[in-house]
């Protein structure tokens, strides 16, 4: 009979060991990344949809030749424009929750002379000027809206 030589089976733990630690620093490294990227797409999708919003509200003061206020909410992290119907609800007034997904940002503050409205006149000008701020994380957003 001739003899067989020695078959390895699988990994030794020192093998399964040293995987696991090389898996735990990638991981690491990326954890960190990946959240940074991730508030960041957070913060300027917000900061794109109040834009949009704002728009909105001015276009469509302009349009009707009517004055067109936002409602700006720290407390609750939204903005509300009781003229403009909803996107997505006909019967209900337009409102952003900045709570929801996939902003998940906290509106820090919004003045405009001392208010958290923003009001457009017939024209599509704002009455006055001021600024909105967004926060996710460490990461700011500030929109200003100039009166002029």
């Amino acid at each position: 009979m001739a003899a067989r030589g020695h078959v390895r089976a699988g990994f030794s733990l020192i093998e399964l060991a040293l995987v696991t630690v090389i898996v735990g620093i990638v991981a690491a490294m990326a954890v960190p990344r990946y959240a940074d990227a991730l508030s960041r797409y957070q913060i300027d999708a917000a900061a794109q949809r109040v834009v949009a919003d704002i728009d909105y509200a001015r276009h469509h003061a302009k349009a009707k030749s009517t004055d067109v206020t936002i409602f700006f909410s720290t407390a609750n992290d939204s903005l509300a424009v009781p003229a403009l119907p909803s996107l997505t609800q006909p019967d209900a007034p337009h409102t952003t929750d900045l709570t929801e997904a996939p902003y998940r940002v906290v509106l820090t503050a919004a003045n405009f002379s001392g208010n958290a409205r923003l009001m457009f006149d017939g024209y599509g000008k704002p009455v006055s000027g001021g600024t909105v701020i967004l926060r996710a994380g460490s990461r700011a957003r500030v929109i200003t809206i100039d009166a002029t």
